[in-house]
């Protein structure tokens, strides 16, 4: 029995010994004599099945294109014309953890009857939004975008034959903040708009270089949450223009300084019904003591009204105070704008649309005034994923106090291809 054991632990023993010097020297090119170091592991070997891939990586941006071809007949007081317009554009979206990013742009390039290829608009955009934090987000914008009417546009002054060249260039940047019920919110824009010459049938070459500009603007806005549904608020504007040249007219330079306050009330009711509504005062203060200062009543009221996914109401009215631009007599001009639009989804093919607007202008240091209205209605059909018509009929009415009546009826169909 004794023998027994003592075979049975020499057996043991000589197994511990084996295993202590495969643990020492282990086989293979890395066992020379080296010993395992503290903090060095083997890697175990994966079965080729048990690979799992890398993720593929997402793209920076999210780019969305389309290009539309659109046939245009106008007929008019003027007379009847028509233009083939291609449209290519695209967006791209960035969308990050607290930044979203968007860049836009768009080309209009036409086609009318004398057979020459104009560029009506070229535009430009970049905006973005941060979140600082659950109560803060900052934004930021800039556009650049060249625009020039054409000949025989509907609304345009009839004696115009070439009209300007319009480069417009603009950065801004905002803040909002929440403090409990209080929402405030600082932005900030600046822009520079030049002009090219115009030719009209009354007076041949006319130089515009008077009426390029440089404008900032200023605002402060604060509300308070009285309701989970009603906000009172009040808003504060500071503006400034710089022009380069005086007036031909006036002899004098019409910089201006721009105040305006208002206060109102904005209200958002289950996702059904959006509104906003305010009244104030607005001033434009001339630079020079000869020019009239201007001070107006400013209006401004928005309802948008949902009342499911496939209808949805929009009402609009607004007062300002702007530039003349080009080609235009006096100091400023003061518009006041109403605009109605409805749009119907019959279905996932069909879409119907209809507007109609009014607008009413007064050149200041001028006796010219201007009246508009119209309407107009439309369809979108959807041909495919890809694929889209539309057709669309606008008639539009304005009575200048200078170049008088003017009616024009347009008639548009178009395709779109989308990425």
């Amino acid at each position: 029995m004794a023998g027994r054991n003592l075979k049975m632990l020499l057996v043991t023993l000589a197994a511990l010994l084996a295993a202590g010097t495969a643990l020492a020297d282990p086989p293979g090119p890395a066992s020379d004599g080296e010993r395992l170091r503290p903090g060095l592991y083997p890697a175990a070997p994966v079965p080729e099945g048990f690979g799992v891939p890398a993720e593929p990586g997402h793209p920076p941006f999210d780019i969305d294109w389309s290009i539309g071809l659109k046939g245009t007949l106008t007929g008019s007081t003027d007379g009847s014309s028509f233009v083939t317009t291609l449209t290519p554009q695209f967006t791209a979206i960035h969308e990050g953890r607290r930044t979203d990013l968007t860049i836009e742009g768009q080309a209009d390039l036409a086609r009318p009857q004398d057979g020459r290829i104009e560029v009506p608009a070229l535009r430009l955009g970049l905006s973005s939004t941060t979140a600082l934090d659950r109560r803060t987000r900052l934004s930021g914008r800039a556009a650049l975008e060249l625009s020039r009417q054409l000949p025989g546009t509907p609304g345009l002054d009839p004696r115009i034959i070439e009209p300007p060249h319009i480069l417009t260039g603009a950065i801004g940047a905002g803040i909002e903040r929440r403090f409990g019920r209080f929402n405030l919110g600082v932005n900030g824009d600046l822009s520079r708009t030049l002009y090219g010459p115009t030719t009209r049938t009354d007076s041949g070459l006319t130089d515009n270089s008077d009426q390029n500009v440089w404008s900032g603007e200023a605002r402060l806005r604060l509300g308070y949450q009285a309701t989970p549904i009603l906000e009172v608020f009040g808003e504060a504007t500071l503006g400034r223009d710089w022009f380069d040249r005086p007036a031909p007219g006036l002899g004098l330079r019409t910089d201006a300084t721009g105040r305006a306050l208002r206060a109102g009330l904005a209200g958002k009711w289950n996702g059904i019904l959006s509104a906003s509504a305010s009244i104030g005062v607005g001033q434009h203060d001339f630079d020079a003591p000869g020019i009239a200062d201007i001070t107006t009543r400013l209006y401004d009221v928005k309802v948008v009204f949902t009342p499911d996914p496939t209808l949805n109401l929009t009402a609009a009215l607004s007062t300002g105070i702007e530039p003349t631009g080009a080609d235009s007599a006096g100091t400023a001009r003061v518009s006041h704008r109403a605009v109605a639009e409805i749009d119907y989804t019959v279905n996932s093919w069909l879409r119907l649309r209809a507007s109609a607007d009014w607008g009413h202008s007064t050149l200041e240091g001028s006796d010219e005034t201007e009246r508009r209205h119209g309407f107009g209605t439309g369809a979108d059909y959807r041909l495919g994923k890809h694929t889209a018509l539309a057709a669309d009929y606008r008639y539009g009415h304005s009575d200048n106090s200078r170049s008088g009546v003017f009616d024009a009826h347009t008639v548009s169909l178009g395709i779109t291809l989308r990425r």
